[in-house]
C-alpha cells in the first residue's frame, strides 16, 4: 500500500503534527496503529516513566533489609532487593490475574503493578555502588546513574569506561576527568563540552585532539594553546602557571572571561560524525534516522529516538535502548538482543512483547510485570500458545472498544503508551523534568504528580560563602560536615540545600587543584545540563558570510538544527565549519 503524509491534531497538547509515509511504513511492519500524540508529547510520556536519579530508603518486602530504591516508600509498593528479586525465592506467575473484559487493560495493569515486587533498582553487577541507578559493571562509584562500566566515579550520569572522574554528564572512555559534558577520549581534561581526544586540557569547548591547551575553541590537532592563540611549550607554562584553578575566586573569574570569548565564535549546527542522511544532534556512525539525539553510534532506519545506540534498528520512539535490538517501538530502556518489544519499560531481551514492566528473557508477554524467562503469558498468567494466540486479538479489541480515559479526557486505545498517571513516579522524580522542566503550579494543572521535597534532618555546619577560597588552604576536617548549597533551595534544580564532601573526593579536588563546590550534587547536575542544547530542531539557514569554496557570499545552506533562532550562537553548515576549523 502505497501512503501520503497526513496532518493530524495532537491528542494531547491539540498541535498539528505530520505522518510521514516512512512512519506508516513503519506502523504497518509492526501492526499498530498510528499515534495520537505528536512526537514531542510522546517523548514527554515515555519519560515520566524513567527514575534516574531520585533515591530513597525503602525496605525490601521480602527480607526487611533497608535498601536505596528509586521508589519512594509513599508510593506503597512492593519492593524488593535487587539479589531477592532476581532470585528464584518467588515466583512472578504467582501473581497472575484473569483478564477482565469489563474494566479498561490500563486499570487491571495499575491493579497488577501494586501487587507484584518491583526491583529497588535498575542496576546489574555493581560493586560498592549503592547510590547508583540504571547502572551496569561499576566499582567504587557514588551518585552515578545511567553509566556502563564506571570505577571511582562520583556525581555522574551516562558514563561509558570511565575511571577515576567527576561531576561528568554523557563522557565516554575518559580517565582523569571533571565537569565535562558530551566529551569522549579524554585524559586529565576540565570544564569541557563536545570535545574527543583531548589531554591535561581545561575549559574546551568542540575541540579535537588537543593536548595542553586552556579555553579553546573549535580547534583541531593542536597543542599549548590559549584562547585559540599558539604559544611555545615554555610560553605556555608560564601562562598557565599564572591560572589557579584551585582559587574559587580565580575559577569563577575565568569561567566568565571564557564565557565571553565563547560567545564570538561560530558553532556546528549540529554533532553528525560518521552518519548518512540523520536528523538530530550528537550522533555518531548511524544512517537513515530522523529525530534521534544522544547515538551512540550503529543505529539504523530509526526515528524520535534518544540515548540509543549499538546495534538498534527499524524502531521508532525510545529512550535508552539499542544493544542489537530491532522493532522496538514506544518504549523506555528496552533492548539487549531483543525484537518487537512494544510499549515497554526496562524490559530487555524479549521477543514479542507488549505493555510490559521489568521483564526479562521472555516471549510472548502481553501486560505483565517483572516476568523473567517465560512465555505465552497475560497479566502475569501463563497460557498455552493456542490460548495466548486466541485471546491477544479479544484483548487488543476490548482495549480499542473500552479505552482508559485519564483525568483530563485523554483517550487510551491499543497503541498508545503506558498513561503518565499510572507512573510511579511524579513529575519531578523522573528525567523528563531535565528535558522539558515544568513548574509545580504547570504539572498540577495538567493532572501529573508532583513530590514535595523531603523534610532533611540536618543543621547546616559551614556556608557556601565561608568555604576556603583556596583548596589548599582546606582541612581534612571538612569531610562529613553540612555544608549549604548555594542555591539555598531557591533554584528550580531539585536544590537538596545543603550536601557533604567525601574524603576521595576531597583528594580528586587537591590532587588536581580545583576549588571546591559551593552548590549541591543536584543543582551541580543540572548546570552541565544546561550546556547541552534541547531535543528539538529548526529549520534554519547558514549564518556564514565568510567566502568559502561552495559560496562567494552569505552561504545559503538550510539545515535542521537544535540551536533556535532566539539564541545567540553564530551556527555554520558543515561545509562552512569543517573549511573553518581546517
Amino acid at each position: 500500500m502505497e501512503y501520503r503524509s497526513e496532518n493530524r491534531i495532537c491528542q494531547n497538547c491539540k498541535k498539528d503534527f505530520t505522518i510521514e509515509p516512512e512512519d506508516f511504513n513503519f506502523y504497518e511492519k509492526i501492526k499498530v496503529p498510528p499515534p495520537t500524540w505528536c512526537p514531542e508529547c510522546r517523548a514527554i510520556r515515555r519519560l515520566i516513566w524513567r527514575n534516574e536519579r531520585s533515591l530513597y530508603h525503602n525496605t525490601c518486602a521480602f527480607s526487611g533489609k533497608k535498601i536505596i530504591s528509586m521508589f519512594s516508600p509513599e508510593t506503597k509498593l512492593i519492593v524488593y532487593d535487587r539479589d531477592v528479586w532476581w532470585s528464584d525465592k518467588w515466583n512472578p506467575s504467582d501473581y497472575g490475574q484473569e483478564y477482565d473484559f469489563s474494566k479498561p487493560f490500563f486499570l487491571q495493569f495499575k491493579e497488577l503493578m501494586s501487587r507484584v515486587p518491583l526491583a529497588n533498582l535498575g542496576n546489574t553487577n555493581m560493586i560498592n555502588s549503592d547510590y547508583a541507578n540504571h547502572s551496569l559493571d561499576c566499582r567504587n562509584c557514588f551518585l552515578i546513574f545511567a553509566s556502563i562500566v564506571a570505577e571511582n566515579v562520583s556525581y555522574a550520569t551516562g558514563m561509558v569506561n570511565v575511571k577515576d572522574s567527576m561531576d561528568l554528564y554523557k563522557v565516554m572512555k575518559s580517565e582523569k576527568c571533571y565537569e565535562d559534558v558530551l566529551c569522549g577520549n579524554i585524559f586529565n581534561t576540565h570544564f569541557s563540552y563536545d570535545s574527543d581526544e583531548c589531554i591535561n586540557s581545561i575549559f574546551l569547548t568542540s575541540c579535537l585532539n588537543l593536548q595542553d591547551c586552556l579555553g579553546c575553541v573549535n580547534l583541531r590537532h593542536k597543542n599549548h594553546c590559549i584562547f585559540n592563540k599558539q604559544y611555545t611549550k615554555e610560553e605556555y607554562g608560564k601562562i598557565i602557571a599564572s591560572y589557579d584553578f584551585g582559587s574559587y575566586k580565580v575559577l569563577e573569574k575565568f569561567k566568565k572571561e571564557y564565557g565571553d570569548f565563547l560567545k564570538k565564535q561560530f558553532r556546528r549546527f549540529a554533532f553528525i560524525y560518521k552518519s548518512v542522511n540523520v536528523t538530530g544532534d550528537n550522533i555518531m556512525s548511524s544512517k537513515n534516522g530522523r529525530m534521534m539525539f544522544d547515538i551512540f553510534g550503529e543505529v539504523e532506519d530509526s526515528r524520535y529516538v534518544s540515548h540509543v545506540g549499538v546495534g538498534l534498528k527499524n524502531s521508532y520512539d525510545l529512550y535508552g535502548a539499542g544493544a542489537r535490538a530491532e522493532f522496538s517501538y514506544e518504549s523506555v530502556d528496552t533492548g539487549l538482543d531483543g525484537s518487537r518489544q512494544l510499549f515497554s519499560v526496562l524490559n530487555h531481551s524479549c521477543l514479542d512483547t507488549h505493555y510490559t514492566y521489568m521483564c526479562y528473557g521472555a516471549k510472548f508477554l502481553f501486560g505483565c510485570i517483572g516476568v523473567r524467562n517465560h512465555d505465552y503469558s497475560i497479566l502475569n498468567k501463563k497460557y498455552t500458545k493456542a490460548e495466548y494466540e486466541k485471546l491477544l486479538p479479544k484483548i487488543i479489541k476490548h482495549m480499542n472498544d473500552m479505552p482508559y480515559v485519564d483525568n483530563r479526557g485523554r483517550v487510551y486505545k491499543y497503541g498508545e503508551f503506558f498513561p503518565v498517571d499510572l507512573s510511579p513516579f511524579a513529575y519531578n522524580e523522573t528525567i523528563v523534568q531535565e528535558y522539558y522542566p515544568l513548574d509545580k503550579k504547570t504539572v498540577l494543572e495538567y493532572g501529573l504528580k508532583w513530590k514535595e521535597k523531603t523534610k532533611r534532618d540536618y543543621q547546616i555546619e559551614i556556608k557556601a560563602e565561608d568555604l576556603p577560597d583556596h583548596v589548599k588552604d582546606t582541612p581534612n576536617s571538612i569531610v562529613g560536615k553540612v555544608i549549604g548549597c548555594m542555591h539555598q533551595g531557591k533554584c528550580s534544580e531539585q536544590c537538596t540545600e545543603a550536601f557533604k564532601i567525601l574524603l576521595e573526593e576531597l583528594q580528586f579536588y587537591k590532587e588536581n587543584n580545583l576549588a571546591l563546590p559551593r552548590l549541591c550534587p543536584n543543582c551541580r547536575h543540572f548546570q552541565r545540563l544546561k550546556k547541552r542544547n534541547p531535543m528539538k530542531l529548526w529549520h534554519r539557514s547558514c549564518m556564514c558570510d565568510k567566502k568559502h569554496s561552495h559560496h562567494a557570499e552569505k552561504c545559503k545552506v538550510e539545515f535542521e538544527t537544535s540551536y533556535s533562532p532566539d539564541r545567540p550562537e553564530i551556527v555554520y553548515c558543515e561545509k562552512c565549519y569543517q573549511q573553518e576549523v581546517y
